[in-house]
Protein backbone atom coordinates (compact mmCIF):
# COMPACT_ATOMS: atom_id res chain seq x y z
CA UNK A 1 0.00 0.00 0.00
CA UNK A 2 1.27 3.43 -0.49
CA UNK A 3 1.91 5.79 2.44
CA UNK A 4 1.81 9.64 2.13
CA UNK A 5 3.82 11.68 4.34
CA UNK A 6 3.05 15.09 4.93
CA UNK A 7 5.27 17.74 6.90
CA UNK A 8 5.13 22.22 6.70
CA UNK A 9 2.09 23.16 8.41
CA UNK A 10 2.10 25.08 11.20
CA UNK A 11 0.72 28.72 12.61
CA UNK A 12 1.26 31.55 10.55
CA UNK A 13 0.45 35.50 10.66
CA UNK A 14 -1.55 36.83 7.72
CA UNK A 15 -0.22 37.76 4.54
CA UNK A 16 2.46 35.41 5.67
CA UNK A 17 3.80 32.11 3.70
CA UNK A 18 3.84 28.04 4.15
CA UNK A 19 5.41 25.31 2.29
CA UNK A 20 3.21 21.54 2.26
CA UNK A 21 5.42 18.53 1.15
CA UNK A 22 4.12 15.45 0.61
CA UNK A 23 6.17 12.32 -0.32
CA UNK A 24 4.11 8.56 -1.17
CA UNK A 25 6.47 5.79 -0.60
CA UNK A 26 5.45 2.17 -1.26
CA UNK A 27 3.60 1.88 -4.41
CA UNK A 28 4.50 -0.34 -7.43
CA UNK A 29 2.18 1.66 -9.79
CA UNK A 30 3.06 4.99 -11.54
CA UNK A 31 0.81 7.33 -9.22
CA UNK A 32 -1.58 9.54 -11.73
CA UNK A 33 -2.66 12.87 -10.08
CA UNK A 34 -1.32 14.25 -6.46
CA UNK A 35 -3.22 17.30 -4.89
CA UNK A 36 -4.08 18.83 -1.89
CA UNK A 37 -7.14 18.76 -0.18
CA UNK A 38 -8.35 21.12 3.38
CA UNK A 39 -11.13 20.86 5.74
CA UNK A 40 -12.01 23.21 7.89
CA UNK A 41 -14.38 23.10 10.96
CA UNK A 42 -17.92 22.46 10.52
CA UNK A 43 -17.18 22.31 6.51
CA UNK A 44 -16.70 19.39 4.14
CA UNK A 45 -12.96 18.34 2.31
CA UNK A 46 -12.56 20.68 -0.60
CA UNK A 47 -9.87 20.81 -3.02
CA UNK A 48 -7.37 23.05 -2.88
CA UNK A 49 -5.22 21.94 -5.75
CA UNK A 50 -3.94 18.79 -8.24
CA UNK A 51 -1.47 18.08 -10.18
CA UNK A 52 -1.58 15.50 -12.87
CA UNK A 53 1.36 13.22 -13.79
CA UNK A 54 2.08 15.25 -16.49
CA UNK A 55 2.20 18.38 -14.90
CA UNK A 56 -1.41 19.98 -15.26
CA UNK A 57 -3.16 22.00 -12.48
CA UNK A 58 -5.75 22.79 -11.12
CA UNK A 59 -7.00 25.54 -7.98
CA UNK A 60 -9.78 26.29 -6.09
CA UNK A 61 -10.89 29.59 -7.04
CA UNK A 62 -10.03 30.68 -3.42
CA UNK A 63 -6.70 30.05 -3.90
CA UNK A 64 -5.63 31.28 -7.08
CA UNK A 65 -2.56 33.52 -7.58
CA UNK A 66 -1.90 32.52 -3.74
CA UNK A 67 -0.87 29.08 -4.02
CA UNK A 68 1.03 27.43 -6.01
CA UNK A 69 1.00 23.11 -7.07
CA UNK A 70 4.34 21.25 -8.22
CA UNK A 71 5.04 17.67 -8.08
CA UNK A 72 8.45 15.85 -8.58
CA UNK A 73 7.77 12.28 -10.26
CA UNK A 74 11.32 11.07 -9.58
CA UNK A 75 10.43 11.48 -5.78
CA UNK A 76 6.38 10.97 -6.24
CA UNK A 77 6.32 14.01 -4.15
CA UNK A 78 3.78 16.61 -4.50
CA UNK A 79 4.46 20.18 -2.86
CA UNK A 80 2.02 23.32 -2.48
CA UNK A 81 3.43 26.64 -1.48
CA UNK A 82 0.67 28.89 0.31
CA UNK A 83 1.64 32.81 -0.05
CA UNK A 84 -0.41 35.48 1.17
CA UNK A 85 -2.37 33.28 3.78
CA UNK A 86 -5.66 34.76 4.97
CA UNK A 87 -6.97 33.30 8.44
CA UNK A 88 -10.03 31.40 5.90
CA UNK A 89 -7.48 29.73 4.68
CA UNK A 90 -7.15 28.18 8.78
CA UNK A 91 -7.71 24.27 8.03
CA UNK A 92 -6.04 20.79 8.18
CA UNK A 93 -4.92 20.20 5.05
CA UNK A 94 -4.76 16.75 3.36
CA UNK A 95 -2.30 14.93 0.61
CA UNK A 96 -4.07 12.91 -1.74
CA UNK A 97 -2.81 10.41 -4.12
CA UNK A 98 -4.70 8.24 -6.87
CA UNK A 99 -3.44 5.46 -8.79
CA UNK A 100 -5.40 3.19 -11.25
CA UNK A 101 -4.90 -0.73 -10.52
CA UNK A 102 -7.80 -1.33 -12.76
CA UNK A 103 -9.79 0.82 -10.89
CA UNK A 104 -9.34 4.44 -9.07
CA UNK A 105 -7.38 3.27 -5.78
CA UNK A 106 -6.52 6.66 -3.38
CA UNK A 107 -4.60 7.26 -0.85
CA UNK A 108 -4.70 10.25 1.57
CA UNK A 109 -1.90 11.84 3.99
CA UNK A 110 -2.96 12.01 7.94
CA UNK A 111 -3.44 15.54 7.88
CA UNK A 112 -1.50 18.52 8.83
CA UNK A 113 -2.91 21.82 10.55
CA UNK A 114 -2.67 24.83 8.75
CA UNK A 115 -3.69 28.11 11.16
CA UNK A 116 -3.41 31.34 9.89
CA UNK A 117 -4.03 34.23 13.02
CA UNK A 118 -2.47 37.14 14.18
Amino acid sequence: QVQLMESGGGLVQPGGSLGLSCAASGSRFLINDMGWYRQAPGKQRELVAAITRGGRTNYADSVKGRFTISRDNAKNTVYLQMNSLRPEDTAVYYCNAFLIVGSRVDYWGQGTQVTVSS
